[in-house]
């Protein structure tokens, strides 16, 4: 085939394709024209079903919010017995450590002099006793000699059980089982008695601290149940035990509760903030799960499916946390209605539903 030809086949393909084009555009730009007229202002199907719930009216636990903080029910923090300088640390924070394992090494040079000294006292006053008995069989010597012998003795082997505790105080040791909450002296530091060294706590068991106003005690002592809340999380925990003590302080005129969890309870250490809700009723609330919530500044709302899947967003009123987690419903939506639990997926997928039917 000559190059003209050639030519003259691809100008005729390339036309062909040019009016196939133009008999397809017409038939499109109707289909888009006619699926922005059936979307929704502002909402649109979802390419697949979100999950969601329906909002229901239900009974739920009236509770008081007190501001409470986690303490470990086991926690000890271990100071030195011993003046010297730490020369070795074998313990740091986060670290697990079993009862009577070695934490710190203190140099106990000072110690180990005295009780030398006190072991040799010891043991010439044990070789007195035993000259003074001897002489004293024999009718050498009183009976009060012999006791005075006696009683050095005595005073002798007091002194050196003394000086071998404190000789032993150079060696840190773990009292319970649990994990190093805080080191408070480095290696090279000088240890001097009573100064703190390092805090320990056992993670199974822990308890909740919170502070109650003495207005309230008589109703709350007749409350036997209580929920922790954990706000940074939304997590819940129930309580197996309320401890109030029997006095009250009397600068802020509010009494102590301990509100004991489960052993083993993961994610709650020392420390950590949380909120004790004490029951003191029940009352009928419309609920919606936090998981529904779509909160932009000021803005709060939730993507209400109806019965075709059209998500529309609303905005709504919220109360308080109730037992469980869920948030109270003030206004916005009405029992029987299905929120989306997925808001910031239903938000993408009905902001992109109408420019891709516009294409």
């Amino acid at each position: 085939m000559t190059r003209s030809n050639r030519l003259l086949v691809k100008g005729s393909l390339f036309l062909s394709a040019l009016v196939c084009l133009a008999g397809l555009l017409p038939a499109s730009f109707s289909i888009a024209a006619d699926a922005v007229q059936q979307a929704p202002l502002g909402s649109a199907a979802p390419a697949s079903t979100p999950a969601s719930v329906v909002v229901q009216a239900r009974e739920v636990d009236l509770g008081f919010p007190v501001e409470a903080i986690v303490e470990a029910v086991r926690q000890a923090t271990v100071a030195a017995q011993v003046a010297g300088r730490i020369l070795e640390v074998r313990a740091d924070a986060g670290q697990r450590v079993k009862q009577g394992e070695l934490l710190m090494r203190i140099d106990a040079r000072e110690a180990a002099g005295s009780d030398a000294a006190a072991k040799a006292t010891l043991a010439q006053a044990r070789a007195a006793y035993e000259r003074t008995k001897n002489l004293h069989a024999q009718k050498f010597v009183s009976q009060a000699a012999l006791d005075q012998a006696a009683a050095a003795w005595k005073a002798a082997e007091g002194s050196a059980a003394s000086s071998g505790a404190g000789l032993s105080h150079g060696n840190v040791l773990a009292p319970i089982s649990g994990v190093v909450a805080q080191r408070h002296a480095e290696a090279g530091e000088m240890a001097t008695p009573g100064k703190p060294l390092i805090t320990l706590f056992d993670p199974k068991g822990m308890r909740v601290i919170a502070s109650l106003p003495q207005y309230r005690l008589a109703e709350l002592k007749k409350s036997p149940r209580a929920r922790i809340e954990f706000p940074e999380s939304g997590r819940w925990i129930d309580v197996q035990r309320i401890e109030i003590l029997p006095t009250v302080d009397a600068r802020s005129h509010t009494a102590t509760a301990r509100l004991y969890l489960a052993e083993n309870v993961e994610g709650v250490v020392p420390g950590a903030y949380a909120r004790a809700h004490f029951t003191v009723g029940q009352a009928k609330k419309l609920t919606v799960p936090p998981a529904a919530v779509l909160r932009r500044g000021e803005v709060t709302a939730v993507y209400v499916l109806d019965d075709k899947g059209v998500a529309r967003l609303r905005q709504v009123r919220l109360g308080e946390s109730v037992a469980g987690g869920e948030l109270e419903v003030l206004a916005g939506i009405n029992s029987g209605e299905r929120v989306s639990l997925t808001p910031q997926k239903t938000g993408i997928e009905a902001k992109a539903a109408v420019p891709a039917a516009a294409r």
